[in-house]
């Protein structure tokens, strides 16, 4: 939200904004752009008759008094997702949707865009080399946005993606997520099926066909829309790097894995949509190195590699493992991952994760009490964890020290270590850590 905010002021637009807390970095950006709230809470006088729009955020609560006021004033409210339309219509859109996978194939594509020149506006929930904002709103002709599942807002609980009626839609793959929306596995799926729907007249759907849910969904689906069904693209590794092959052209890529051959397959059309040609996009992408937390390397020498990845569904964690693996079949491979998010921590649900830690040599699920109070969810039991995996020698651990202490443990000579969360270990410091294995965990 922030993050917009200042793409309308820099577009020139008088903004202003209220919440009753503000952390940094949104903070000091706010301050820079000058439109940092001049002091925290809820203000009903801000809103009045003189403005053009009131947008809320996700988390912005249906008592919130100024949402009040600016009923009672029939003043036109919007979620994010639908304001972001308001400012689109007369752009050409690209939405990339799907349950994993898209933060990568939209920062992917960005990246292209703005290496080839194009100019271009966006939305993508991560921070991405070479885009000082998450957010940019000009009066570029063309915008990309990645398009989430989850609610737009307190208002308008539709998934946000229905609301941004693409030219150019990408749907990466379907995968039971967020529980405790959508209750349903069948639930879920309909809100992919409204999405494609949404597509413009005449538009084009991109779809991964690896994904039989998906291909399914795709196939039995009556839209007049243009399809093209993607998979994995011909490639090949060689030193530890991949190398790929697009219109018989070949070139070297910086990320690894098939999730994100299938991303990067994805992007490659909807750039080709857009009159990218291959050379120019393999130019490109080579040195595309991937979005904040998205197989992110901390720390790395001859010996280990320490990667970051926003991994929590079950499907996402199984993709990343398998390209860290598939790339470095040789090394141990030691796997930590947090039960962070509401489904993650649903005792009903874990057994979606059953066989997704299977490729690790040693494993840990952590998780702390908490994110269960924060979530105000009841205890999870350690024996429902271990029974949702399935794995032999899993480790849980609910406590951070212990993680420390265990983390602290390992040998890592000729191993690399996955962290997947899409929290924070409770606060332990990991790209600290990280550092700390190169220099006193590995024997000469």
């Amino acid at each position: 939200m922030h993050q917009l905010a200042i793409a309308l002021r820099r577009k020139g637009y008088t903004v202003t904004g209220s919440d009753d807390e503000i952390f940094e970095p949104a903070l000091s950006n706010l301050l820079n752009e000058g439109i940092l709230p001049p002091a925290f809470g809820w203000f009903t006088e801000r809103v009045n008759n003189q403005l053009d729009a009131v947008i809320l955020g996700m988390h912005a609560r249906a008592d919130n008094p100024e949402i009040i006021r600016a009923r009672e004033l029939g003043l036109p409210i919007y979620s994010f997702p639908e304001y972001i339309f308001q400012e689109s219509k007369g752009k050409t859109r690209i939405v990339v949707g799907g349950s994993h996978g898209k933060t990568t194939t939209t920062s992917m594509i960005m990246h292209v865009l703005k290496q080839s020149g194009k100019v271009f506006d966006w939305l993508v929930g991560a921070r991405l080399e070479g885009f000082v904002q998450s957010v940019q709103i000009t009066d570029a002709p063309l915008i990309v946005c990645e398009g989430d599942e989850y609610p737009a807002s307190v208002i308008e609980k539709r998934p946000k993606f229905h609301f941004l009626f693409p030219h150019i839609a990408i749907i990466t793959g379907i995968a039971w997520d967020h529980i405790n929306v959508f209750p349903t596995f069948d639930f879920y799926l309909e809100q992919f099926r409204i999405f494609i729907d949404c597509i413009e007249p005449g538009g084009l759907l991109i779809y991964n066909e690896t994904d039989p849910v998906l291909k399914k969904l795709v196939g039995s689906h009556a839209s007049q829309v243009k399809k093209i069904a993607y998979g994995i693209p011909t490639h090949r590794i060689e030193d530890g790097k991949t190398k790929v092959m697009l219109d018989g052209i070949e070139g070297d890529l910086s990320v690894f894995g098939d999730h994100n051959l299938l991303n990067l397959q994805a992007a490659w059309l909807a750039c080709s949509a857009c009159g990218i040609k291959a050379k120019t996009f393999l130019s490109a992408i080579a040195n595309f190195t991937g979005a904040s937390k998205r197989l992110e390397l901390l720390a790395g020498n001859a010996h280990v590699h320490v990667y970051r990845d926003f991994a929590h569904a079950p499907s996402k964690v199984k993709a990343t493992m398998h390209a860290v693996k598939q790339q470095f079949p040789e090394r141990k491979l030691i796997a930590v991952l947090e039960l962070h998010t509401y489904s993650s921590l649903n005792k009903d649900f874990l057994q979606e994760y059953r066989g997704s830690l299977d490729e690790a040599d040693l494993s840990v699920v952590f998780y702390s009490g908490h994110a269960l109070e924060l979530k105000k969810m009841p205890e999870l039991p350690t024996e429902k964890v271990y029974e949702g995996f399935g794995k032999p020698g899993l480790l849980v651990i609910t406590e951070k020290e212990k993680l420390d202490q265990w983390l602290r443990q390992q040998s890592y000579e000729n191993a690399n270590l996955l962290l997947m969360s899409s929290g924070n270990y409770d606060g332990l410091d990991m790209l600290t850590f990280a550092k700390e294995i190169m220099s006193t965990h590995i024997k000469d």
